[in-house]
């Protein structure tokens, strides 16, 4: 049977160079994958974009209304599907997710961020941890050296607690870092679920 994979970790940790990695294995063997990302993640337009420059189309960009399982069945010879910024994907897509893997026996790797700039679980991050045959971190470093595990919002480069849960990095002036728990506490105040 194949898996449903969620390799998370803070911002900048490498994930979409990761995705970009598989696709590009899967298609040196003569294999065929889908390539999909939310039309939440509006960064790179139709493409999925690495902060290294690397980037590739996308197969499809799904609304959060569509029925993953149904638009991956009507596709023929997959040997994969990757999801990069699955964190968007709603918790029903997570599950249409896990059936492509269970019932059509296709593997699919998601790629996310666990939590949110206040620390918070995204919807589809939530039940990728439920659910995921697989979860791995990929990680990245603090300004400090220590691994880091959150991730922080800046807005005109200045430290903010407030604001929605979703703000795409580049817009409106809005940046992220990657900090251990100590860093974060010192430049963003402390950690609570609302």
């Amino acid at each position: 049977m194949a898996k449903l994979y969620f390799k998370y970790g803070a911002m900048n940790c490498g994930k979409t160079t990761a995705l970009l990695q598989a696709a590009f294995n899967y298609k040196e063997k003569g294999m065929r994958t889908l390539v999909i990302k939310p039309t939440t993640d509006s960064k790179g337009g139709k493409h999925v974009v690495s902060r290294i420059g690397a980037g590739l189309k996308v197969d499809h960009i799904s609304d959060t209304n569509e029925d993953l399982f149904e638009y991956i069945n009507r596709s023929s010879n997959l040997s994969c599907v990757l999801v990069d910024e699955a964190q968007f994907l709603t918790t029903k897509q997570v599950d249409q997710l896990f059936n492509v893997a269970a019932q059509l026996n296709i593997p699919v790797i998601c790629y996310g961020l666990r939590t949110d700039f206040k620390t918070s679980a995204f919807p589809g991050s939530s039940r990728l941890l439920q659910i995921a045959h697989n979860l791995e971190e990929l990680k990245t470093i603090c300004r400090c050296g220590k691994k880091a595990v959150l991730n922080a919002r800046k807005v005109d480069n200045e430290f903010t607690s407030s604001g929605g849960q979703v703000a795409i990095d580049g817009e409106d002036s809005v940046s992220y870092e990657s900090l251990c728990g100590s860093c974060y506490i010192k430049l963003v105040g402390s950690v609570s679920a609302e």
